[in-house]
């Protein structure tokens, strides 16, 4: 499956009408996105039902300032609505297979009752 190009105008639909989805928020100038981006794009063929997403950090702007984006390339994994995985750095091919197959095995409802504890703190 192609990536999905985000922008602030779809981020929203798209990350709420899909279950899992991992976006890469990079930027064209960037050395190690660019390093990242082919290991990237062989795990969106290894995993046709996860939806695989890309934030231009420089197109999108408010889109990168809304997540705190400080260093590129930045992974992040949202299932449910829930960002449950985020990490700055290019990921080796393997890394990021242990870490969809990590997030793959999460208990949503337990990841949302943690949440809710957290904001009632």
């Amino acid at each position: 499956m192609a990536t999905v190009e985000l922008t602030k105008e779809n981020f929203d639909s798209v990350v709420s009408e899909n279950g899992f989805v991992l976006i890469d928020f990079w930027a064209s100038w960037c050395g190690p996105c660019r390093q990242f981006a082919p290991v990237y794009e062989a795990a969106s063929e290894r995993h046709d039902d996860l939806v695989f997403a890309k934030v231009d950090t420089e197109a999108q702007q408010e889109l990168a300032q809304a997540f705190d984006i400080r260093s590129i390339p930045t992974l992040m994994i949202v299932r449910d609505n829930v960002a449950v995985f985020a990490q700055p750095g290019a990921l080796p091919e393997a890394a990021l297979e242990d870490v969809i197959g990590q997030a793959r095995g999460l208990d949503m409802d337990e990841v949302r009752k943690s949440v809710e504890a957290a904001q009632q703190k």
